[in-house]
């Protein structure tokens, strides 16, 4: 085998050019994505990534596959049974590489992919909801509900975070810009609930949004499969 000279290039490969893509797509977003811009990443011609990857559909399943992958053992954990518990590890660990990667919830929201990272996730989920019901078609609408809850409301975070970098203006600075507006309709006395909500309520951030409404869902979930 002939040896890399110092300060060359790394052999091109799957792996390279997969990674290339995804650091490419969380920086400029997928529409970013041409095989030729890879190349010149790698420096490398755009036939050569023809030798590894057969076009952008091809590579995109990759990194959707890659991703998957990325997620760690502890983001999902085992619970000795319990299955709630399980679960929310695994749609806390769904949301976070949403998060990590704004391209994926697009690419999550069509037809499943079927890598061998995202059948091992869907094969985990699915056993944690097997421990609830041996009924395979429940098992699937209970992680289909749980995993479009997660998908939807990182999707919300996600342009959140896209209006604040296109506006130049934080959450709570966007509140102060409408505020003068806000309080006129609170003047009015029109809409009390609306009012209350201003008034009383808090703000919680993302997160602990995110997890009363997994916690609401999973105790849903768990009330529909004893009724059943």
């Amino acid at each position: 085998m002939r040896e890399r000279r110092p300060g060359s290039r790394p052999a091109l490969s799957e792996e390279r050019i997969v990674r290339c893509a995804i650091e490419l797509a969380d920086a400029e977003g997928i529409d970013a994505l041409s095989m030729r811009r890879i190349a010149t990443e790698l420096g490398s011609g755009t036939t050569s990534l023809y030798r590894h990857i057969t076009g952008k559909d091809e590579l995109i399943e990759l990194m959707v596959d890659a991703v998957y992958g990325e997620q760690a053992p502890a983001e999902a954990p085992g619970s000795g049974g319990d299955w709630r518990t399980e679960m929310a590890g695994i749609a806390h660990g769904f949301r976070a590489a949403l998060l990590r990667h704004p391209w994926l919830a697009q690419q999550a929201s069509r037809r499943p992919a079927l890598g061998p990272h995202v059948i091992e996730r869907s094969d985990r989920a699915l056993a944690a909801a097997g421990r609830a019901t041996e009924d395979a078609t429940t098992a699937a609408m209970m992680v289909s509900a749980v995993m479009t809850y997660v998908l939807g409301s990182a999707t919300t975070e996600l342009a959140e975070l896209e209006a604040q970098r296109s506006t130049g203006m934080t959450e709570d600075e966007w509140r102060n810009s409408v505020g003068a507006y806000v309080q006129q309709v609170v003047d009015s006395g029109r809409y009390p609930h609306f009012n209350r909500r201003i008034l009383e309520a808090e703000e919680p951030d993302a997160e602990a949004r995110f997890t009363f409404g997994l916690e609401c869902l999973l105790a849903g979930l768990a009330a529909a499969v004893e009724r059943a």
